[in-house]
């Protein structure tokens, strides 16, 4: 999987990418992640200057037109790279978008090509989204200085689904909300078997699959109904 991250401040990724099974992924080749930092498509030279106040008036600055459709139609067309361009999904990062959840970060997954367009100020120029249409999504209701860390939470939903990036194949199928499933994870435990008298559940313990099978449905059921009822009506 490719993904292209357009952004005014590529430095913030540094230390993310370098880090744990996203880094190693990196490295093996899973995933090839490339950022791009706006200003280099400013027409505005030597301040590249990619926002201006909307017509109108009000507060903020936005994001202007040009130098983002410039950006995205260059990356896209890979003109360095001597191969025939892939064409990619593009997302938008916003606040007024769908919600980012399971079933989104799934069918991401299967995408070859993804192109992240991360917002800053008041957000891109109306003109952005008409011309190129791309998705919208939001990691929640609440707003973010800018569209990077929301473009971490997709890449992170993401590259964890791509096949040979867990170590194991199947640690993801039962995580809360994969696969359409509903339901929040079971708790679990490891050693010690008593921590300053929490104990071990003795069915987890028993060696009798069936019994902690059933003992991990029910578990799976109360915590959804205690923490997320909501998850329950929509099921």
């Amino acid at each position: 999987m490719r993904i292209d991250v357009v952004t005014l401040f590529p430095a913030i990724f540094d230390g993310y990418l370098t880090q744990s099974l996203l880094h190693k992924a990196i490295v093996r080749g899973l995933v090839d992640i490339q950022r791009h930092d706006l200003r280099q498509w400013a027409e505005n030279v030597p301040h590249r200057k990619v926002d201006d106040r909307p017509f109108g008036g009000g507060p903020g600055m936005l994001i202007q037109v040009e130098p983002t459709i410039n950006c995205v139609r260059e990356i896209e067309s890979d003109a360095d790279s001597g191969k025939p361009p892939v064409p990619a999904r593009r997302i938008l990062l916003t606040p007024q978008g769908k919600r980012l959840d399971q079933r989104v970060a799934e069918d991401l997954a299967t995408s070859e090509r993804i192109v992240l367009l991360c917002g800053r100020y008041e957000g891109f120029d109306q003109r952005v989204h008409d011309i190129l249409e791309p998705e919208e999504i939001s990691v929640g209701d609440f707003v973010l200085n800018g569209g990077e860390v929301a473009a971490m939470t997709i890449i992170d939903a993401v590259v964890r689904l791509i096949p040979g990036v867990l170590g194991d194949e199947n640690s993801h199928r039962d995580d809360s909300f994969s696969r359409g499933n509903r339901m929040l994870e079971f708790p679990q435990y490891t050693r010690p078997r008593e921590f300053e008298g929490h104990f071990v559940p003795e069915v987890l313990l028993s060696g009798d699959h069936a019994a902690i099978a059933a003992w991990r449905a029910e578990q799976t059921l109360i915590r959804t109904r205690t923490r997320r009822s909501d998850l329950l009506d929509e099921s």
